[in-house]
Parts: structure tokens; C-alpha cells; sequence
């Protein structure tokens, strides 16, 4: 019997191989609700899995052992004694759980382009170098021959950033782009939405956010539904506002694709190899396909390998000593308290859709909670349970690497903050704002300008060091009204902007 769990729903966790599924082997998958009990999980993010892991069942019919129980445990004790395989899991839990049964053989991770064997060998030989995700990003290329002409990258360079950071067009709410993929829900969704409102009404679980209809692929079809869609619609461009914020869309050209990876209904292999070909038949321009190749082959692919390189510690990172607690209504999603136009924005789309594109959830969201010196390992719970496509190994490295610079710099150079400047600049947001992206202090004060200065200056020995810091550092002194920054932050408070 091979075991899938709820992010494993793809073709490729059932190819025979090391510790893989024997060919017509019966199947079993296990709905544990204490998984929705320990944490409160945005509810389209609940929904989503759930429609995905019945969808699933129902697509095998007899061969499928559904098996709805309170825990893993109790729900593998139904099968007896039998010889269970599974492949590795995505996270330090599930990888716990697994090892710790006698009748379980765990066979190696899928769904991710580069064995983790592999990663390690790589990251211990490079010595001093670092972990720098441009050079995992140029291994990876070169190794799966993504994007190359001979040994040389496609287009004579690596890194097609510097095209791809257009601020948004200023004439248009909306990018002129078709319409990205969405799903038709059928008597599964209907059959899940149902058990959702029968367990809150309980007080089994209670969820936050809201709910329908479903905006993202729960069947492999689907998925490859939504792939094909961006490929021939969107992909083109993608690229130059890749960057960029709407107000008015916040789906711009993006793929909408990272919660079908994560479920396992996508293979990466397929979508950058279809999205190369895509470039070779001359229907999309380079800097569109690198750039979404890098998202998935670099980036999604460098989190995954370091969440396992690093080790379950470091999700106790905390180098810059954060630890205030998350303000309730952040926790609750409630946007409607918000004035700042582009936290307030960001914020609802997380409340309506569980989803919001990488630079919100970077420089809004994660900047604004940086600023502010939240506990970086409970701005990674947020993450976790708030968005569609997030889980252990999405989050940990991405917030408290990336966004919260807990980790001091093993992932990236630089804390990633700014003030209402760099919002201004990448979307349009901050012209019909109430505060003002230039203000420092006063009603007008831009929360991220101020609370930009006053992060620099919470943080200034060790920023003062960094190359990428010292600027800002160095600036400090030159702020007459520091001190009045300062004060109107501390009075500021946990208040929503």
C-alpha cells in the first residue's frame, strides 16, 4: 500500500522506482482533522485541500483507501499491520511521524528538481562562498540544461532582473492581459464547504479569512488547465512587472500556479521546460521566461533544499531579537481597520483570496512586520496558515530568511524593508493614500517611511557593517527629526496604520 499525503496529489509520486509505489498498488490517504485543529487556518486554504485530496480519492475510486480519522496515527492504525510506503514529506512533522512507524518505508522526496543528496554536496563544497541563491540558480540551469545554448546561458546572461523591475504602467488600473485560469466547482467543493461550516458550528476548528468560490486548481487537470492558460496568455508579460503592484489587480500577469506545485498537481520539470519551449517557438520573449523559470528552477527550488539543509532549528532563529507579539488585527485578517491604502489593500486580498503575489507579500506584509520587530517565528505561523500555497518549508526559509532576516544573513545580504518610496515607485497605491510616502512624521506620516528609520535605527550597529546598509546608517544623522520619529512610532503603537 503507498501512502499519499495531501500535498503529493500529482503523477509523479506514483512512478514506480527507489521506495516508490508498486504499479496498480492500492493507495491510502488520510484526512486528519487535528491538522485544522492546531492551527487556524485561513478557510480557502482549507477548502482548497481538502477539494484536492477528495477530488483525488474520487479519481481512483476502489484502489483509494479515504480514510477521515484525528490524527495520521489513528488513521494508519485502520490499515492494520500492513507494509505502507510513502515518499519523503514536506515537513520536519510528517518526516518525524513517518520514521517513527515499523511498517512505513520512506522513500525520497519528489516534486522538486534537485535530490537533496545533491544540494548538500553542492552547499558543502562551496566552502566560504556561501549559499547565495544566484549561484544554486546557475547550478540548476546548467545541471537540467534550463535556458542554455551549449554551455553558455540563452541570451548571453544569466540574470534578466534588470528588466524585469518596471515600476507599473501609470495610465491603467489594469495590465491589458487575458484573464488568468479559474476553476468551476462542483458536489466535492459543495460536499467540503459543507464539513467546514458543520465543524465550526461545532467548535471543532475555527478558521479566518473567507471563502469561495474556489479560485485555485484542485485536480490535475485543472492545473494543467491553468499552466496551459499562462503559457499562452500571460507568460509574455510577465516579466516587466513582475515587481509591480496594482491596487485594482492583483493577479497581474503572475501564474497563479505556486498552490498546484505545492499540492503536488505540477511537476516543475514540466511547467519550466514547457515555458522554455514556449521562448524557443518565438512566443515569448526571454525575460519573461527567465524570470518565471526563476521563481520555480531558482527560488522555489532554493527554499525548499535550504528548509532541509539548515535544519529544524532554524526556525528559531531570531538574530535582530524580535519578539513582539502580532496585533489582533493583523492575526484576523481585518483590513477594514486599515488606512494605509497599500497595507490595507494587501491585507484584504489575503483576507478574500488567501493569495497575494511575492513583492506584497515581501515588502508590504513582511516589511511592515519587520519594522515593527514582530516575532519572525510567529509572522511564519501568519504565513503558514493564511495563504493557499503555504506550508512548513514554503514559509520558514522565505519569512524567516528573506523576509524577516532572523536568520542575520545566511540567506540573503540585506533586510528587505523600505520606506513609502519604493511603494510609490512600484505601484499605485500611495496617490489616493491618506498619508504621504515622503513624510517621515506628523498625521501625514507614511507608516513605512517612519517605520522604515526607525528599524534602521533599532538596528544600526549591525546594519552600519553590511555594504548594502551603510548608506541608510549613514543617513540617520542627517535626520533632524529622528527623535520626533521615534516618539510618534512608540505612541503609534500596535494600532492599525
Amino acid at each position: 500500500m503507498h501512502w499519499l499525503f495531501g500535498d503529493q496529489l500529482g503523477p509523479h509520486f506514483l512512478t514506480p522506482g527507489e521506495n516508490g509505489p508498486a504499479r496498480d498498488a492500492p493507495l491510502l490517504m488520510i484526512e486528519a482533522r487535528s491538522v485544522f485543529r492546531r492551527r487556524r487556518f485561513h478557510r480557502a486554504k482549507a477548502h482548497l485541500v481538502l477539494s484536492a485530496m477528495r477530488h483525488r480519492a474520487a479519481e481512483f475510486g476502489e484502489r483509494m483507501h479515504y480514510v477521515r480519522a484525528d490524527s495520521y496515527r489513528e488513521g494508519l492504525a485502520q490499515m492494520g499491520d500492513r507494509a505502507v510506503t510513502v515518499h519523503h514529506p514536506t515537513s520536519y512533522a510528517a518526516a518525524r511521524l513517518v520514521r517513527s512507524l515499523p511498517q512505513v518505508t520512506v522513500g525520497p522526496a519528489r516534486g522538486f528538481l534537485v535530490p537533496t543528496r545533491s544540494f548538500a554536496a553542492w552547499a558543502d563544497g562551496r566552502g566560504g562562498a556561501g549559499l547565495r541563491q544566484e549561484d544554486f540558480y546557475r547550478w540548476v540551469r546548467r545541471e537540467h540544461d534550463l535556458l542554455m545554448d551549449g554551455d553558455a546561458p540563452a541570451g548571453g546572461r544569466w540574470n534578466l532582473d534588470h528588466d524585469n523591475r518596471q515600476p507599473p504602467p501609470r495610465d491603467d488600473s489594469t495590465l491589458p492581459v487575458a484573464a488568468p485560469y479559474r476553476p468551476r466547482e462542483d458536489e466535492i467543493d459543495d460536499e467540503v464547504r459543507h464539513d467546514l461550516d458543520r465543524w465550526e458550528r461545532d467548535g471543532d476548528v475555527s478558521f479566518v479569512g473567507r471563502d469561495g468560490p474556489r479560485l485555485f486548481p484542485a485536480t490535475r487537470a485543472e492545473a494543467r488547465a491553468a499552466l496551459g492558460r499562462f503559457l499562452a496568455h500571460r507568460l509574455e508579460t510577465f516579466g516587466p512587472y513582475e515587481d509591480a503592484m496594482l491596487a485594482a489587480d492583483p493577479v497581474m500577469s503572475h501564474s497563479l500556479l505556486s498552490s498546484s506545485l505545492n499540492l503536488g498537481l505540477l511537476d516543475p520539470a514540466e511547467c519550466v521546460e514547457r515555458a522554455e519551449a514556449e521562448w524557443r517557438a518565438g512566443r515569448a520573449p526571454l525575460n519573461s521566461v527567465e524570470g518565471f523559470v526563476r521563481q520555480i528552477a531558482g527560488w522555489r527550488e532554493y527554499v525548499w533544499q535550504l528548509y532541509w539543509y539548515f535544519g529544524e532549528e532554524y526556525r528559531q532563529s531570531n538574530a535582530l531579537r524580535h519578539s513582539a507579539a502580532l496585533p489582533g488585527w493583523w492575526s484576523d485578517l481585518d483590513a477594514d481597520a486599515v488606512r494605509a491604502r497599500c497595507l490595507r489593500t494587501v491585507l484584504a486580498q489575503v483576507r478574500d483570496t488567501g493569495w497575494t503575489h511575492h513583492i506584497p507579500r515581501l515588502m508590504i506584509l513582511g516589511g511592515y512586520a519587520l519594522q515593527r520587530g514582530w516575532d519572525p517565528e510567529a509572522v511564519t505561523d501568519w504565513f503558514h496558515r493564511c495563504f493557499v500555497d503555504g506550508y512548513d518549508w514554503v514559509m520558514v526559509p522565505n519569512v524567516i530568511g528573506m523576509s524577516q532576516y532572523a536568520d542575520g544573513g545566511r540567506m540573503t545580504t540585506k533586510p528587505y524593508t523600505s520606506g513609502g518610496a519604493y511603494v510609490n515607485r512600484m505601484s499605485d497605491f500611495c496617490g489616493p493614500c491618506r498619508y504621504a510616502p515622503g513624510d517621515r512624521t506628523g498625521e501625514r506620516a507614511c507608516p513605512f517611511t517612519a517605520g522604515y528609520w526607525t528599524f534602521v535605527h533599532r538596528h544600526r550597529d549591525r546594519l552600519r557593517h553590511n555594504h548594502r546598509t551603510a548608506r541608510p546608517v549613514a543617513q540617520l544623522d542627517r535626520l533632524g527629526d529622528l527623535d520626533v520619529v521615534r516618539r510618534e512610532q512608540r505612541e503609534r503603537g500596535d494600532a492599525p496604520p
